[in-house]
């Protein structure tokens, strides 16, 4: 009998809340249709880069409330209840969030090294590497564009000290993380997350976990 082997590629970025909800239920999806008994073989979920505000200032963070209520033209305040909504969301998902502490920055950098993360230690490492990296921003309220903080992370989760200081240092993975940006506008992605399946099937944003789980199917039986 050939091993069945399913590649799920997740365009996202560590400071979207609504990549972390997707990824979740695109687990419970990938759980829910093994508990039922189909036969998924082996599944890699790989991690590809797409930065949501490019333009963010490197080196600089400022309150992401006020980013917000820039973006959309509303007060503070209002701002404040639209991120409230979606921590809410997240947390019925399982996900700590406190949204009213992020801060806006620059993620280039994290995304280089989830690259260095995906060479060096494979899917699990790289997964792990982004869940701190959302725990950091969502739920610790640290800037994820500062090096401290990315090379705290990084060497917590088990990346090699070296490897994470001369990727912080220079400019490695840029070309791979652009490279990403590239493919995912070649699927037709405008924003994240953005899943897509054996390079055949696609889903856009943080769709209910039926959704995951019919797309799933279809990838299985074809």
């Amino acid at each position: 009998m050939v091993e069945t082997y399913m590649i799920i590629e997740v365009w996202s970025d560590v400071v979207c809340p609504w990549c972390a909800i997707g990824r979740v239920r695109l687990d419970t999806a990938l759980a829910q249709l093994a508990g039922a008994g189909h036969d998924l073989g082996e599944v890699e979920v790989v991690l590809r880069s797409f930065e949501l505000d490019p333009n963010a200032p490197v080196g600089s963070s400022e309150p992401m409330v006020d980013v917000l209520a820039g973006k959309y033209g509303v007060a503070p305040g209002e701002a404040a209840r639209m991120m409230a909504r979606t921590e809410d969301l997240a947390a019925a998902e399982g996900l700590e969030m406190h949204m009213g502490t992020t801060l806006h920055s620059n993620t280039v950098d994290a995304h280089r090294l989830l690259h260095l993360a995906l060479e060096t230690g494979g899917p699990d490492l790289q997964r792990r590497l982004n869940a701190a990296l959302v725990d950091a921003h969502f739920r610790d309220g640290l800037d994820v564009g500062e090096h401290a903080v990315l090379r705290k992370v990084a060497i917590e989760v088990g990346l090699d000290e070296s490897d994470v200081s001369d990727v912080l240092d220079g400019g490695r993975y840029a070309d791979a993380v652009a490279a990403d940006v590239r493919q995912a506008r070649a699927y037709g992605a405008t924003g994240v997350p953005f899943f897509v399946i054996d390079q055949k099937y696609g889903v856009s944003g943080a769709q209910p976990v039926e959704v995951f789980t019919q797309v799933l199917e279809r990838a299985i039986t074809s």
